[in-house]
């Protein structure tokens, strides 16, 4: 029986481990893929918006030559503090199930890479998964075609492709740069009336002048309604037009599943999109179940950062720190 067993080796995940380390408990975390799967997902050469001091975990320093690290770097970063820390990750272990027993323990149903099924018992579970595994789906005919991806890793593979960009964010914005770079025909497809508000500062008047250039075509006020092998037909202020296409990146963000934490009897608020939990414990509404990092998150998993999530880990430590001495 685990004291506690933590779903999820991102950094909100290695980052309540260390904190419950601090307490005198050593937690079991449990990864489906690799620790901090969601940033090796980042495109290759991505840098942080985040200063590394705001992505620091357990008080282990992240040095960087850099003002904002990039994602190898952090690869690299939360890869050596799981080392160094000795924390015991199980990687590639998906947890399917959670259950409350009639005692107050948790009982998971764990199966491994060759779908081989085991349980796990502990008195607490924190639930730290990402959301990189459910991309919000266009919804549209053609998105099931081998040219569609909801993520982009490098530009690359597109040199010289006419490659269409959906969305409007930083994600959306950045790779449609990276394409221009490397020699594709860039369109970017968003619904918005005007650039984003979030794209990063230093990012946008560059990208708008790329735009002004001719050398990235901005559509606004548009959205693609149907994908097929060589074209894309989009929608723009009620007109229909059909263009070329060799590929489409459709980086409309992700979103957190629910599945996991509501089958074990934790509660949605009213709207449905987001878990309801105690804010100064991250305690969910079935005891000794936490849940950490874009797991609290709403329809909007942007919401949750590492910088804040990282900080879910303390407050779940010292609750169950305080619950123990209780008991005890």
């Amino acid at each position: 029986m685990e004291d506690v067993i933590i779903i999820g080796a991102g950094p909100c995940g290695l980052s309540a481990g260390l904190e419950l380390r601090k307490t005198g408990i050593d937690p079991l975390i449990i990864e489906k893929e690799c620790v901090v799967h969601s940033i090796y997902l980042y495109p290759t050469y991505m840098q942080f918006f985040s200063t590394p001091e705001l992505l620091e975990i357990g008080g282990y320093p992240f040095s960087t030559p850099h003002e904002k690290p990039y994602r190898i770097e952090a690869l690299h970063y939360y890869r050596t503090v799981a080392e160094r820390s000795k924390l015991r990750i199980e990687s590639y272990r998906t947890v399917t199930a959670i259950e409350k027993k009639p005692d107050g323990h948790f009982e998971l149903t764990v199966a491994n890479r060759s779908g081989e099924r085991y349980t796990a018992e502990a008195k607490h579970v924190i639930v730290a998964t990402g959301y990189f595994d459910h991309p919000n789906l266009l919804g549209i005919p053609g998105e099931e075609l081998p040219k569609v991806t909801h993520y982009y890793r490098e530009a690359h593979p597109y040199t010289g492709m006419k490659v269409a960009v959906i969305g409007g964010s930083n994600s959306a914005i950045d790779a449609a740069m990276d394409l221009m770079k490397a020699g594709a025909d860039v369109t970017v497809v968003y619904r918005g009336e005007g650039y984003s508000g979030v794209i990063k500062p230093w990012v946008l008047p560059i990208f708008e002048s790329m735009v002004n250039k001719g050398r990235i075509r901005m559509l606004f006020r548009s959205q693609v309604i149907r994908i097929e092998e060589t074209t894309i037909t989009i929608t723009q202020e009620g007109a229909e037009r059909t263009l070329d296409n060799d590929f489409v990146l459709a980086l409309t963000g992700f979103r957190p599943d629910r599945k996991l934490i509501t089958a074990a009897g934790a509660e949605l608020n009213e709207n449905g999109e987001s878990p309801i939990f105690h804010p100064e414990t991250m305690e969910t509404t079935v005891p000794g179940l936490y849940i950490a990092g874009v797991a609290a998150s709403g329809k909007n998993a942007n919401e949750v950062f590492i910088e804040t999530g990282r900080l879910h880990g303390g407050m779940i430590a010292r609750d169950i720190e305080r619950k123990q001495k209780r008991s005890s």
